[in-house]
């Protein structure tokens, strides 16, 4: 029931202009960095943005922890592989390709900040050097509150200050390359940040 709510409240995937530009530069940058290989879509719900960086060239599979959201996306796009499992990436154990890309879309807000650290490294180890990460978060506008627990219909979730996110992504191995920050609206009760990094050589 809540896959199928889920599903009609966000019928393709982006809710913003921002958030569909966001995918598509990080499709282009990983191209144009000459990246082959397999890209996560961590939190991928009912598959629409995975199946939108696949039309952009990308090999694409998409990991959810919901076996509903799953059954949807499978049902929609079935030429996509699609996982059970999450930003841990323990489910993928038995497929150990170095990783072109992941991304992130409003996923990583469910992880306990304290468990955040780990889950990059694990990232970082299982990335080609200079691979390329997209997280998109809830912004903490605060920097003396850089991390904000918030409600949330679907899960615990949290708000990140997109500084804090940086730095934290900086220290598992991770550089800047860019980032987007669209402001609060009538569709969006907090500023949110795209923020786009490559792991270091």
């Amino acid at each position: 029931m809540l896959a199928s709510a889920y599903d009609e409240a966000f019928p393709a995937g982006f809710t913003s202009v921002v958030e569909r530009h966001a995918a598509a530069i990080f499709a282009e940058d990983l191209l144009a960095a000459g990246l082959s290989g397999l890209v996560l879509d961590i939190g991928c719900g009912a598959g629409h943005v995975t199946h939108n960086l696949s039309l952009r060239g990308l090999e694409v599979m998409g990991l959810d922890p919901s076996p509903a959201m799953l059954g949807l996306a499978q049902q929609r796009y079935p030429e996509l592989r699609w996982v059970l499992g999450d930003a841990s990436l323990t489910q993928l154990l038995d497929d150990r390709r170095a990783l072109a890309g992941i991304i992130a879309r409003y996923s990583l807000i469910h992880v306990d900040p304290e468990r955040v650290p780990g889950i990059l490294a694990t990232w970082a180890e299982r990335l080609q050097p200079e691979g390329h990460v997209l997280v998109a978060f809830q912004c903490s506008e605060d920097p003396a509150l850089p991390v904000r627990e918030f409600d949330h219909k679907v899960a615990p979730a949290w708000r990140w200050h997109p500084q804090a996110m940086a730095e934290v992504m900086n220290r598992a191995g991770f550089s800047e390359r860019w980032r987007l920050v669209a402001a609060a609206d009538d569709q969006h009760r907090f500023a949110e940040c795209h923020l786009v990094l490559q792991l270091r050589p």
